[in-house]
């Protein structure tokens, strides 16, 4: 992205206040790159610019060394970019369309004109990568909501993307689905290669990504690692933002007086910490 620029429309055709500021940033093949900021400040609207949804109104987008934000772009060109970039979205029950459950992983596919004996193919691996083959022909509305998720993954890997966009995937599921869905956009990107853009309110799923970007107000405001990113409590509380909660503690411990570093995100080096700390102190 160089220099992207959004605003929305009101009712009456005029533009609202920018929601995306000359935005610069650039996503490298492979990466896993978390995604941060409050309500409002524009996460979402990136990650549709990225996937065609909406075009900038200034500044370009360019994807695999293609320029993607021109007016004129053909619908052909706009299909052959979803094919690189997919996108799955906060609720799942937005993203599934039929009764049966191969039969809505198979909807992407048959949409870009892949031969069926190709689709059959596709639909079978990407199941079986979500770890959903066996509920192949189940009605998706009585699937729980990270078996939901899940589907809705399958029909994006099923359209062999190279990089796939989660807009706050796990916001609406329990624990025990977002650690599902949280174990698949892993493998994915460790396994499978696909570069991974991932949205999110959680600070712990944030910490196993290569790089976090924080929009603060429709701009970038911090591009670093995890670690590096985490470390700047006061700046990230300064913009609504929390942080991992070893983190917090460390912080809110420096507060009293106990010095220690805080650049932690595990549970095990902050135990490790803590006890180092406790038996200096004796």
């Amino acid at each position: 992205m160089k220099n992207v620029c959004f605003s929305y429309n009101t009712e009456d055709g005029r533009p609202t206040n920018q929601v995306l500021k000359n935005i610069t940033l650039t996503i490298n093949r492979g990466e896993f790159v978390a995604v941060l900021g409050h309500n409002g400040s524009g996460k979402s609207t990136l990650a549709k610019l990225l996937n065609l949804i909406l075009l900038p109104d200034s500044g370009s987008i360019i994807i695999d060394g293609k320029e993607v934000t021109s007016p004129d772009l053909s619908d052909d060109e706009v299909y052959e970019t979803r094919r690189h970039v997919g996108m799955v979205f906060q609720n799942p029950d937005n993203q599934l369309v039929a009764t049966v459950v191969e039969e809505d992983v198979a909807f992407g596919p048959e949409n870009l004109g892949i031969p069926p004996a190709e689709i059959r193919a596709r639909v079978d691996k990407a199941l079986e990568l979500v770890g959903m083959s066996e509920y192949r022909r189940h009605s998706p509305s009585r699937l729980s909501g990270g078996q939901k998720q899940r589907i809705a993954i399958a029909g994006i890997i099923a359209m062999l993307p190279d990089c796939i966009v989660f807009d706050e995937p796990t916001a609406m599921l329990d624990p025990s689905g977002r650690a599902e869905v949280m174990n698949i956009i892993r493998m994915l990107n460790r396994d499978r290669g696909i570069t991974v853009l991932h949205i999110t309110h959680n600070m712990n799923e944030a910490i196993t990504a290569d790089r976090v970007i924080v929009i603060n107000d429709g701009e970038l405001c911090m591009d670093d690692t995890p670690r590096r990113v985490f470390s700047q409590v006061a700046k990230l509380h300064s913009i609504g933002l929390d942080v991992p909660q070893v983190t917090e503690l460390l912080y809110e411990l420096g507060l009293c007086g106990v010095e220690l570093p805080v650049d932690v995100l595990t549970y095990e080096e902050c135990a490790d910490l803590l006890i180092r700390k406790i038996e200096e102190k004796k």
